[in-house]
């Protein structure tokens, strides 16, 4: 479920198709996102999840769309 949403979050984000989204997306290499791009995206995420903000640390350690899937479900299960 997590990963459907934010597949369709990305899409209208990064202007792509939802279906070419993969767990294996990369944010800078795949979808072409700088860092500007990564704090919106992090404060999407915030509101599209009621999650906390993300810490700089924490989006660094991000690179690819499994990687926010499994960051999102430890927040969400606490």
């Amino acid at each position: 479920m997590i990963f459907e949403q934010l597949k369709t979050m990305l899409a209208d984000q990064f202007g792509v198709d939802a279906g070419t989204i993969t767990m294996d997306t990369t944010f800078e290499e795949d979808l072409g996102a700088d860092s500007l791009d990564l704090v919106d995206l992090s404060m999407a995420l915030e509101e599209l999840f009621g999650v906390e903000e993300m810490t700089e640390e924490e989006i660094s350690g991000i690179t690819c769309v499994g990687d926010l899937v499994h960051f999102l479900q430890g927040r969400l299960d606490n």
